[in-house]
């Protein structure tokens, strides 16, 4: 009974370590990422009940860094193997980036309390993740791969498939809506008899098995808080109402003296949309009642003017620039981009 005593706090003083360790990121972000910007005083075109959270053009792109981080193991693995891709790199690509980003928010206002505390919950589990999926690939995984040779197997490829899958699905839908047990299911049909399969169905199976069931829960407490907005207003300029017609998913609604007021889809789509208003000669003048917001760029460089943050991608071999500007100069800066030798990615709204 006393060995067993003092096996159980081993293994309390080991859980207790791996819950500091996951939480220490997010106490470093509380005390020594602390902006001191002063905010400017900006009279909104739009009624308060249009208004969303300015900071959270900011607080948005971690969610985004995970979807992200999703992308670059799928290109990683549609040539190579998971043990290729930098688990460690991509976590504190979260953490120095959040940094950034928490300082750089005192300057647009204060960020909820609601937005922050989601930010470290997804930095925390996305940070789990990654450790556990490293701890594996790097050394079970790699062994296996390492015993498979050079040739690939038929569920090295399934899975690639997947992950890229899963990666352009993220683009518009919440993760937690994604089918795991079927890609689970796909990886049992398409196994053969090589080791490397087994060991793929076996090890893949168990991730999206657990994942799938982490999705059912977040999926009914989601269903019992209730969904974001997914439409928000804007204020734009420049063209006569009636070009508002050739863009799908817009409501357009009263002309104001600062210009026309229209509806718009968020997320992926908002981006897009953006982008061809822009091209087309739009302007923006007030986006969801803020005048800031934060859009990323993707260039061969490593830095970029502009840029806040600047991150390498895995996988691609270019690099990702975080660019905060006025909501006026946004489809200038969109036009501009190719200039400069850069391509727009997303346009985070709030």
């Amino acid at each position: 009974m006393k060995r067993l005593w003092t096996w159980v706090k081993r293994v309390g003083v080991v859980l207790l370590l791996l819950v500091a360790g996951l939480l220490a990121p997010v106490a470093w972000v509380e005390t020594m990422c602390r902006g001191d910007k002063v905010q400017t005083p900006y009279a909104a075109l739009l009624p308060p009940a249009e208004h969303r959270v300015e900071s959270r053009t900011l607080l948005t792109y971690p969610e985004w860094h995970i979807v992200h981080a999703y992308d670059d193991y799928a290109e990683v693995i549609r040539t190579g193997d998971p043990h290729e891709f930098g688990f460690f790199k991509s976590i504190t690509g979260f953490w120095s980036s959040l940094c950034v980003l928490n300082e750089t928010a005192s300057g647009v206002g204060n960020v909820d309390s609601a937005t922050k505390q989601m930010v470290y919950v997804i930095g925390v589990s996305f940070t789990a993740e990654l450790m556990m999926k490293a701890a594996y690939e790097e050394t079970i995984g790699r062994l296996f791969a390492w015993q498979r040779g050079a040739g690939r197997a038929p569920l090295d490829d399934l899975s690639a498939v997947q992950a890229a899958d899963y990666a352009a699905f993220l683009q518009q839908v919440p993760w937690y809506r994604w089918h795991f047990r079927e890609d689970a299911e796909a990886l049992r049909q398409a196994a053969t008899g090589n080791l490397r399969d087994r060991e793929r169905r076996l090890a893949l199976g168990l991730e999206y098995g657990a994942k799938a069931a982490y999705a059912d829960l977040i999926a009914r407490a989601v269903a019992a808080t209730g969904f974001d907005e997914l439409r928000l207003r804007m204020v734009v300029s420049g063209k006569p109402a009636e070009d508002l017609a050739a863009y799908d998913g817009i409501t357009i609604g009263e002309t104001i003296p600062e210009g026309i007021v229209i509806e718009t889809p968020r997320y992926r789509i908002l981006t897009h949309l953006l982008q061809s208003m822009a091209m087309d000669g739009w302007q923006f003048r007030e986006i969801a009642g803020n005048d800031d917001i934060l859009f990323t760029a993707l260039s061969d460089q490593p830095g970029h003017q502009d840029a806040i943050v600047s991150l390498p991608r895995q996988g691609y071999g270019d690099f990702r620039h975080l660019v905060l500007v006025k909501v006026t100069e946004l489809a200038d800066q969109i036009r501009n981009l190719a200039a400069s030798g850069a391509r727009l990615e997303h346009v985070h709204d709030y």
